[in-house]
């Protein structure tokens, strides 16, 4: 019933219809350095309810719809599920072909790599009215097993007074500057399958320090990897096992504690 309603909206909604109209909600998300260029730093006021809704679609891809109709898919791999469906905004990382495409569709307005030449990184500052788009970089192992500076992008997405974090292909715990750059994350999706990205004492770790009140575990493997990281987190963190591939959130109802939601992935397809 959710897939098929989600089908419904989504081909019923111009997508990209509002992405010039400058009345984004400001969100809390403040650099805590003032060196680092390319931040939106902005108050919390009082403002009407707004949400996003978050699609878990597969392996780090997500679909993040914010209240006006304007979306966002993450780790975009060039499939998303066999909906007919032309993001506004991918963002897309290069560590493993999951997480990227050489050949995204030209009618995609805005495609958004996490890295750019060789060691220099890449930085996003995308306005899209009710949305900005900005990425913090991050480093990753070569293929050699060394290290290429800013090769990964944390990609960060501010609307309705939140702030949503997508880590990527995190392989190694951000420095202070990196944490400040994030600034204060609502939502955060984090790789949780204990190899491939961080170990999960060093995923764990990150998490902790962000400190967010939505949790979405993604790139887990199996459900023994999934289930060791809601192990390790127990005590400190809620667990709600959501059963669905999606949720919508709003500033007004994030969770008092800080909580761990389990979707369950499920591509954008056409209902039979």
């Amino acid at each position: 019933m959710i897939r098929t309603l989600l089908a419904l909206i989504l081909s019923l909604t111009p997508l990209g219809a509002h992405a010039l109209e400058p009345d984004r909600t400001p969100s809390h998300c403040i650099a805590l350095t003032q060196n680092v260029p390319g931040l939106h730093y902005a108050s919390l006021p009082d403002v009407a309810e707004e949400e996003v809704y978050l699609h878990y679609i597969a392996h780090a891809s997500f679909l993040i719809r914010s209240h006006r109709g304007l979306n966002m898919v993450t780790d975009y791999t060039g499939f998303t599920g066999t909906l007919p469906f032309i993001p506004d905004v991918v963002t897309m990382n290069k560590a493993h072909e999951t997480h990227r495409t050489a050949f995204p569709d030209p009618a995609i307005p805005h495609v958004l790599p996490g890295w750019g030449e060789f060691g220099e990184g890449i930085e996003h500052k995308v306005e899209l009215g009710e949305v900005l788009v900005r990425n913090v970089s991050t480093d990753i192992r070569s293929q050699w097993s060394g290290v290429e500076d800013k090769g990964n992008s944390i990609f960060v997405f501010e609307m309705a007074g939140l702030c949503i974090g997508h880590l990527g292909h995190l392989h190694h715990v951000p420095d202070a500057e990196q944490f400040a750059a994030l600034g204060r994350l609502d939502v955060v999706m984090a790789p949780v399958d204990g190899g491939y990205t961080l170990s999960l004492p060093e995923m764990m770790q990150v998490i902790k320090r962000l400190r967010s009140s939505i949790v979405i575990p993604m790139h887990w493997f199996s459900d023994l990897a999934l289930d060791a990281f809601l192990r390790g987190m127990e005590g400190e963190f809620s667990v709600v096992q959501v059963g669905e591939p999606s949720l919508t959130v709003s500033r007004s109802r994030l969770p008092s504690r800080p909580t761990i939601m389990v979707l369950r992935p499920a591509y954008l397809n056409v209902a039979p």
